[in-house]
């Protein structure tokens, strides 16, 4: 376990909830992944929830409103990668064939942020920190440790986040064709070969949140009133995973390292 105090740009430096029952949200983390949640009043009638562990920062909730970009937008978890300079990033990401959901913005005093849609769908926010770097811990039970980008398209979808973050991807040695994420000398996560993707979903980024024991966490996740999507597996010298959705449908995965 280790307290985070900045991110290097280009690392995945935090995770939103958004959702149709914050108070449920509040309950089902705090039962399984052990947060604890602290409100924030934002202004009339939004309240940003922090979740922490330890006193320090591992996430967040809000309520999503009829208002928000792309209405009807389903609850879901967004992921948030560090970037130096939130307006040229933004500026790189039509010509790399993506599209500026949201133009940078300041949040008060906290950073600058944007959300951009790749070629194929998935979204991502980036943010600039000013006051607030992002998680303020990280490599213990209840932090995001992997994302997975779910795509039809892995070779486009590598060559678009080169372009916008700088990041490089690898072929793992297991022959598997999944493609390993790295930004600098850390590995962040990684894009599953196509056909392992569920081809009913529309393509996505998933977040994955470390676990002591996988099984116990989705058992306790479905007695939460989670429904689980695919239930635990192992993968030999990698982990243990299972994906869940919360009891109000966003989706997430629960790792168990080997290590």
């Amino acid at each position: 376990m280790a307290n985070v105090d900045t991110h290097a740009p280009g690392t995945l430096c935090w995770a939103e909830l958004g959702t149709t029952n914050q108070d449920a949200a509040k309950k089902f983390y705090q039962s399984v992944l052990g947060w604890t949640p602290v409100d924030h009043p934002m202004g009339p009638g939004f309240v940003y929830t922090m979740f922490t562990l330890d006193g320090r920062n591992a996430g967040a909730c809000y309520t999503l409103t009829p208002d928000m970009p792309g209405e009807n937008v389903p609850p879901h978890w967004l992921l948030y990668v560090s970037v130096s300079d939130a307006d040229q990033t933004a500026s790189k990401v039509a010509r790399a064939g993506g599209k500026l959901l949201k133009e940078p913005f300041d949040v008060m005093e906290f950073g600058r942020m944007g959300v951009l849609q790749d070629p194929n769908g998935a979204v991502i926010a980036f943010w600039q920190p000013k006051t607030h770097p992002g998680f303020g811990i990280e490599g213990a039970p209840g932090t995001l440790c992997w994302a997975d980008l779910m795509t039809p398209d892995q070779p486009g979808a590598a060559k678009f986040y080169e372009a916008i973050f700088g990041w490089k991807t690898e072929a793992g040695k297991d022959n598997s064709g999944y493609l390993h994420i790295k930004t600098g000398d850390k590995f962040i996560g990684g894009i599953p070969p196509a056909e392992h993707r569920n081809p009913n979903a529309p393509p996505h980024w998933m977040a994955y949140f470390l676990v002591a024991n996988c099984d116990a966490s989705t058992e306790k996740a479905k007695s939460a009133g989670a429904n689980i999507l695919m239930p635990p597996m192992s993968m030999e010298g990698v982990g243990r995973w299972s994906v869940v959705a919360d009891p109000a449908g966003a989706v997430f995965a629960l790792f168990q390292s080997a290590h």
